[in-house]
Order: structure tokens, then sequence, then C-alpha cells
């Protein structure tokens, strides 16, 4: 019976999803061209808005949907290529994803997460006030060494509830509400303070490169992104702890039971480990002292994964590489090949023009970044993934560069910091939609502290854009 309904309701989803196409096929005809839109631009923004359809409500699985967007792109002749329309297939970013991946995964393969957990289980001896102040500086500097904001966040989801019974609250405590908050949230923004800490850095540096705007080091990127996201996550923690407190006045932090946290044993480290977390800090090491001119970034990586390849060291095997999440690697690749399509016909540049007439003659500065800040804001609700997110939109942004004589260095870590900070909904990160599903935050909550916490980070990207990049 099971089998049968999933058959109707793949086909009610296919059948949905063919109607739809046909539709827009048919509408296209009917619609006149306007002045300011090529045929092949109006072409190339309805498949940008039919991709958006296919991504956010899903009616066929995502890797059928990308390959789709593809077909269309080749169908629709917006490339003069099959292989230009695979060209986004090729960017060293989607591997660089890959292979932190695998590594990320090798890392808890031997217990790198056990580690961490110890450390809190010592930071909570001082208890829960203690680990209140020290828990957002742990989070902040984990993708240091966990490049995996996912992983982060089911590593130190047990341990929290954990800690909550340690400690003899309920569910519902503002110490399990607070920890969620930053496990959900500032864990997820924490990856953007180093471009190796996840796969939407990973992004973000190499469309900075693409575009010709900067060639950062590792040093430089935490230079530039470090201080602007501590100082909001910073204000994040202070503005939520007290917001919590406010709903819940009766709370206290002290500690209401003894119970044991996890079990956990100070159990002597193994070989492996040593050698496994010294190559990887070696890895960091010469991201950190090399040229990437002369070793690019995707190297080191990808020579570690070799290294934990080997029989005796068994840490990377087939079975990971293929539960490795490959609808989301096509999907960005999809993405890629369509954000360059909308660079190369003008489709990005046409739509910067018509946004920016409606903005007002003869602005400064301070309101003309406003104004772009807000235009992020608002087509960041289009998608659900941050990385399809920039890839769709940086484009279209970067084209405000010249026609409004912003700089393009702070135009474009402008673009990075609002759409990787955009949590006003659950779904439009992964750690913010697990941390809602955990229901330890009510609707209410999460969604105030998800418009606040965007909110701020827009606020400090605008600043940032002024006076800091």
């Amino acid at each position: 019976m099971n089998k049968v309904m999933r058959t109707i309701l793949l086909n009610r989803n296919l059948t949905l999803t063919f109607i739809t196409i046909l539709i827009i096929v048919g509408l296209i005809s009917l619609i006149p061209v306007p002045d300011y839109f090529t045929r092949e631009q109006q072409w190339t923004i309805l498949v940008l808005l039919f991709a958006i359809f296919l991504w956010v409500a899903s009616p066929i699985p995502t890797a059928a949907s990308s390959l789709l967007i593809i077909s269309l792109l080749i169908l629709l002749n917006l490339v003069d290529t099959v292989e230009e329309a695979l060209i986004g297939f090729l960017t060293p970013a989607l591997y660089f994803i890959l292979v932190l991946s695998l590594i990320s995964n090798a890392l808890v393969k031997i217990d790198v997460d056990r580690v961490f957990a110890r450390l809190l289980v010592k930071f909570s001896k001082g208890g829960p006030l203690h680990l209140v102040i020290s828990l957002p500086v742990i989070v902040l500097f984990m993708p240091i060494v966990l490049p995996s904001a996912v992983a982060r966040f089911k590593m130190m989801l047990p341990l929290i509830y954990s800690l909550n019974n340690y400690y003899g609250y309920d569910r519902q405590s503002v110490f399990n509400k607070y920890s969620v908050y930053l496990i959900g949230m500032v864990n997820q923004n924490a990856t953007i303070v180093i471009f190796t800490g996840g796969g939407f850095p990973i992004l973000a540096h190499q469309l900075l490169k693409d575009y010709q705007i900067a060639n950062l080091s590792w040093i430089e990127w935490v230079l530039m992104m470090g201080p602007p996201l501590w100082i909001g996550s910073i204000i994040m923690v202070f503005i939520i702890f007290n917001y919590l407190k406010l709903l819940y006045p009766k709370s206290n932090f002290k500690r209401v039971a003894t119970t044991e946290i996890l079990g956990l044993k100070n159990d002597k480290l193994p070989p492996k480990f040593w050698v496994t977390l010294l190559s990887f800090l070696i890895m960091i090491f010469v991201w950190i002292v090399t040229d990437e001119d002369r070793v690019p970034l995707i190297l080191p990586p990808m020579l570690l994964i070799a290294f934990y390849a080997i029989p005796k060291m068994g840490l990377v095997t087939n079975k990971m590489v293929q539960a490795y999440d490959w609808e989301n690697f096509l999907m960005l690749g999809a993405s890629f090949s369509l954000g360059g399509v909308l660079m190369k016909n003008g489709t990005a540049d046409t739509i910067a023009h018509l946004l920016i007439s409606f903005m007002p003659v003869d602005t400064g500065m301070t309101l003309k970044i406003i104004i772009v800040a807000a235009i992020i804001f608002l087509l960041r609700f289009l998608f659900i993934v941050p990385s399809a997110a920039l890839v769709v939109i940086f484009p279209i942004v970067m084209s405000y560069s010249d026609l409004l004589g912003i700089p393009e260095f702070q135009l474009a870590f402008l673009v990075i910091l609002i759409v990787g900070s955009m949590m006003v909904l659950p779904i439009h990160t992964t750690t913010t939609y697990l941390a809602f599903e955990t229901q330890v935050l009510t609707k209410k909550e999460q969604y105030t502290i998800g418009f606040v916490f965007s909110l701020v980070f827009m606020i400090i990207s605008i600043l940032s854009a002024l006076y800091f990049w």
C-alpha cells in the first residue's frame, strides 16, 4: 500500500511539474518582450524562476530538477554548447566541498567529537553560567577543526541535551533554548569565519576569484570576515540570552540535580587519532603559509583524502563516498551554470538596472549601500539553500558596482555576509531547520530570534561595507 501511495504521489508531482513547464512555455509566447529585456534574457529569467520553484517546492527530486535546468539551458539555446551548460561542474569549489565533507566525516570517525564533548564537560563543572559564557567561544572557533556546520550540530545536540539533564533542567529550560540557538544559528554563521569552514564560504571565495575581485589567503579572509562575524555574534548572544531571560523570568542557572553526562570517560586516545589530527593541522598550516597561485587550495585536502584512505588509516571508504549528498552537488553545479548564463547574456546587468530604477536619484553612498542591502535581503527569501542563493544573487548584485560607483570588494562581502546570515525562516539554512525540528524553541521564539539575527547582521554588513571593508 505504501508503495502504491508513493507511486501516486510521485506521478502527481511529475504531472504538476510538467504542467508548470507547459504553462510557462505557453505564457512566454503571449508576453511582449519589454524594451529593457531581450528575448534571450526573458527566457533566462523564466528558467531562473522555474529553478527556484523546483528547488524550493521540490515537486521532483533535487537531482532530477537540477539536470532539468541544465537541459532547459541547452533546449532554449541559452548556451552555445553542451560543455557550456555543464561548466558549473568544472568549478573547483564543488570538489572542495566534497573533499572537506569527507575529511570532516573522517575526523568524526576518529572521535574528534568526543574530544570536544570532554571539553564541554570540563567547562560544565564551573556551573551552567560558566558554560553559557564559554559555549559561544567554542562554537565560533570549532569550524577551524571541524569544517561542517551540520556535523558540528549533530555532534553537539546530544551533548547539550545531556548537559541540560545534568543540571536538572526540563526540556524547555532557558539553558536548553539558548544552547540550541547557539548550535543552530551561531554555529551556522561561524562557518563563514574561514573560507575552508564549509560549503558556503568555499563558494564565496571561489566567486571572488572567478569575478576577479580578490584572491584572499586563509589569513586575509579571517581578517576581513572574522571581526564583523564575531562582533555580530557577541551582540546576538547578549540579545538572545536577555530575551529568553525576559520570557522566562523564573529561570535560574543553579544546578538542580547531578547525573552522569553521556558516560564520557577519559580514555587514552589511540595513535591513529593523533596521526589523523596532526595531518589535518598540517593541511591548515599549508593553507596559511603557501601561495595559492603555486599550491592550489584544493591540493592539500585531496592529498589528505588519499592519506586517510590507505589501509592502515581506513578513514575514507567507498561507503562514505557513496553516502555523500550528491543531490546537493548536482544542484550547486546547475546553480553555477545558471549563474554563468545570467552574467554572460547580460540578464544580471539588466535586472540590476531595473531594480536601480526605483532608487532615488543623487543618493549618497550610505543610502546606496542600504538600498542594495535591502535588495539582497529580499532576493535571499527566494532561496532555501544559501549556496544556491549566493551563486545566483552574486552576479546580479555585482552589476551594481559600476552602476552605482560602489567598490567591488565592499559590495562582494556585503552580499556574502547578508546571504550567509539570513535565518528568518527555519528552512533558510540546514542547521536552523534542524534546531527548529527539536521543538526546544517555540515557533514564536524561532521566528523572532531568526528575524532579529538576520536584521542585526544586515546592519553589521552595511556598517562593515561603509567603514571596514
